[in-house]
């Protein structure tokens, strides 16, 4: 892998999947009444979201149109393209350390970002709360800034498949919030953490 375990702790990579603590997607849904969408999911994810639908990695939320009230916790990835047909000409680190080739490119964090912006901007989904990394420093997080956030009260520890926590990470998170009820997300989320809001 290109990142190791604790990196991952938030995403759909492959080799490790992690899932949301339920209290956050809890959150989300009484914020906005109810999650109509999650476009980064799978159905062993589904069953804490409760999303109405949702896109896999086999439907690519990517390539689709999203609506309503989105909650994403999208697959945390720097990106990468497919390997060489030609096995023999691929140079890349990240196969010799995870001891395979990919066929298909995997998307950025950046691809994420700008697609839940650019949804929200053009209005074809009426909100959305996501969590990530709080990369603050990373270009691709540069555009949530522009939204409320909270930072939680310590770190988040992601689920495995089976239920169990996953305490191995390393990082903060950050939970955003694109929509129009911001008293609604300082009432509901505040007590959780530290809201930031954009001055004008």
């Amino acid at each position: 892998m290109s990142q190791n375990s604790a990196n991952l702790i938030n995403q759909t990579s492959g080799e490790f999947e992690y899932y949301t603590p339920p209290l956050w997607p809890n959150l989300a849904r009484e914020l906005m009444g109810q999650i109509d969408l999650d476009p980064a999911s799978n159905e062993i994810a589904n069953k804490t979201i409760q999303a109405t639908a949702i896109f896999t990695q086999q439907t690519d939320g990517l390539s689709q149109n999203w609506f309503g009230n989105v909650w994403m916790n999208h697959p945390f990835h720097r990106g990468e393209q497919p390997c060489p047909k030609n096995r023999d000409k691929c140079k890349k680190k990240a196969c010799v350390k995870r001891g395979y080739h990919i066929d298909e490119p995997i998307p950025s964090n950046e691809d994420w970002i700008n697609k839940i912006v650019s949804e929200y901007q053009n209005g074809y989904i009426k909100q959305a709360v996501m969590i990530c990394f709080c990369s603050s420093s990373e270009t691709w997080f540069k555009p949530l800034l522009q939204y409320p956030q909270l930072f939680p009260n310590g770190r988040v520890h992601y689920h495995k498949a089976d239920g169990s926590k996953a305490d191995n990470c390393t990082k903060g998170s950050v939970i955003t919030y694109l929509g129009p009820d911001l008293d609604g997300f300082i009432k509901i989320f505040g007590p959780h953490g530290t809201i930031k809001i954009e001055v004008n």
